[in-house]
């Protein structure tokens, strides 16, 4: 691992675009190349929220702080640009994509950090496919499949680590990956995760999670608590054992009736985007 941080969070705020619902609160934070950061946290604390601010997700605005990343601001580029520059997010609820096969999407995301004039080779593209969709146990023919078209909750999420696998960022966002996943998807998924970070011991994930299971499988650096949208301690994986049997009153408790507040605005608008996708 090295010292020098690749991603730097200092006071950063944000709400729901077009609406006065604040929900980061002031979140710093610092990771560096090669570890792996685990926030926690109740429904509604923020934690998905600041996975979609780093990758500029448009319903949210960004009121206060910085985001860093491999020396610059993130917080005035694009979605895309952000993407080029080495940054992936793993959705929680990902998008459906009808007639467009998981092929041609991601052939398409790499040919987009070519130079013009430069192609994709296509047989090069189908052996790093075959061989990334072997790695997390998948049907080969699940790449002529429309992207998340259709399928499971746990289809969705291991194409997920697919497009991970196959892209190789610099820094993965993982936000929930564990939803919906029983135990033998789960030990897949943290297989080719874990896999993907021998192949490159650089790569930098902050992984959201709800439950220690997941942790059990890809080992954490540091586990951050968040609360209210605001990081209320960081610790060593012992922190997450901690919540896994105490659960999240005692943090609560200390954070007062203005966090309360905010988790429940927070969690009305997680809730809404669920339902925006279920239905889509």
């Amino acid at each position: 691992m090295s010292d020098t941080p690749i991603l730097t969070i200092t006071g950063l705020r944000a709400k729901v675009a077009d609406q006065d619902l604040d929900i980061l609160m002031g979140v710093d934070l610092e990771l560096r190349a090669g570890e792996v950061h685990t926030i926690m946290g109740p429904n509604g604390s923020g934690k998905s929220t600041l996975a979609k601010v780093l990758a500029g997700h448009p319903d949210y605005e960004v009121t206060g702080g910085d985001a860093i990343f491999n020396g610059q601001s993130v917080l005035g580029l694009e979605p895309n640009e952000r993407a080029l520059a080495g940054m992936f997010l793993a959705f929680q609820y990902p998008t459906e994509i009808p007639g467009v096969s998981i092929a041609n999407f991601l052939r398409t995301a790499l040919q987009a950090r070519l130079e013009d004039g430069e192609e994709v080779d296509l047989f090069d593209f189908q052996d790093l496919l075959l061989d990334r969709m072997k790695l997390l146990d998948m049907d080969p023919a699940f790449a002529e499949r429309p992207v998340n078209d259709g399928f499971s909750g746990g289809e969705k999420k291991r194409n997920e680590i697919l497009q991970m696998a196959v892209l190789r960022p610099t820094l993965a966002l993982m936000d929930e990956t564990d939803s919906g996943l029983d135990i033998d998807a789960l030990q897949i998924v943290a297989h080719g995760v874990n896999t993907l970070r021998e192949e490159n011991p650089e790569m930098t994930i902050l992984l959201i999670t709800h439950y220690q299971r997941l942790l059990n499988y890809i080992k954490p650096d540091a586990v951050h608590v968040m609360v209210g949208g605001r990081i209320v301690r960081s610790g060593g994986p012992e922190v997450a054992v901690e919540l896994e049997e105490q659960g999240y009153a005692d943090w609560k408790d200390q954070e007062g009736e203005g966090v309360e507040e905010t988790q429940e605005l927070g969690q009305g608008q997680e809730e809404e985007e669920q339902e925006e996708v279920v239905t889509a």
